[in-house]
């Protein structure tokens, strides 16, 4: 069986790789266990001092896993219980103390987003879409971008992405501050070694206190808001227009 998750230590950065590439890497269950386990494993190990997290295939991450929604829903759930485990997850490395860098191309979308916002620092293939994506599908967030994203962008892009779910190529953000680097996709992993060797280089006690105080400061009373995003989506979910949605978008043939 593939896993999900591929883990490669390179000296003092830890670099994740999302492996389910033909599926965009969607967030499933397994996917998100395994990068909450890695979560643990990279705090407490003294050789590590930056994490890197990239995607595999043809993009960094396209959100969650419609399939696994789908199949919840004609079983009669809900994908809830689920997006309340990667709130959380992402929640964990937006607290971590060692610093998080989002490797981005392809597609950040949605749950990729998302993710990408709980990082510290982001880098960025110039052609890479981004955008929160949830409501071309119908459905609200759940994994913190309503709640992150106005802090990154700005609060009228931040407006814009949310209420119309388009997608901006990395440049239109290059005015935000919120991508360190937007390179060609062909430089993108040595931009990326480069800026994490630069971050293990400042790494201390004193880096690991700053960054405890850089998210308490930043997310000031985040997780009632987290909550209220995560009530949002339940109430959204039993719209007889949802899961309907999601099922044409699959049938396009998206390779999610």
């Amino acid at each position: 069986m593939t896993e999900p998750l591929l883990v490669e230590q390179r000296g003092a950065v830890r670099w994740l790789s999302l492996n389910r590439p033909e599926r965009r890497n969607a967030l499933d269950v397994t996917l998100i266990e395994a990068l909450d386990k890695q979560i643990t494993s990279a705090e407490a190990d003294p050789a590590t001092a930056v994490v890197a997290v990239a995607g595999t295939g043809p993009s960094f991450c396209a959100g969650g896993d419609f399939h696994q929604f789908l199949d919840l829903h004609d079983r009669g759930g809900n994908p809830v219980g689920f997006l309340t485990d990667v709130s959380a997850c992402f929640s964990r490395i937006a607290a971590a103390t060692k610093p998080w860098v989002a490797v981005l191309h392809g597609h950040a979308v949605a749950g990729g987003l998302e993710l990408a916002l709980a990082c510290d620092v982001v880098v960025a293939a110039d052609t890479t879409l981004i955008g929160d994506g949830h409501l071309a599908r119908r459905l609200v967030p759940a994994g913190g971008s309503s709640v992150r994203l106005p802090g990154a962008v700005g609060r009228g892009l931040a407006r814009w992405l949310l209420l119309t779910g388009e997608l901006l190529p990395a440049t239109a953000f290059a005015g935000t501050g919120w991508i360190r680097a937007i390179v060609a996709e062909a430089d993108l992993h040595a931009t990326a070694d480069r800026i994490c060797r630069q971050l293990a280089d400042r790494s201390s006690p004193a880096q690991h206190r700053l960054k405890t105080l850089l998210h308490r400061i930043d997310g000031v009373a985040p997780e009632p808001a987290l909550r209220e995003e995560l009530a949002a989506f339940a109430d959204n979910w039993p719209a007889s227009s949802v899961a309907d949605a999601l099922r044409a978008f699959l049938e396009t043939g998206d390779p999610r």
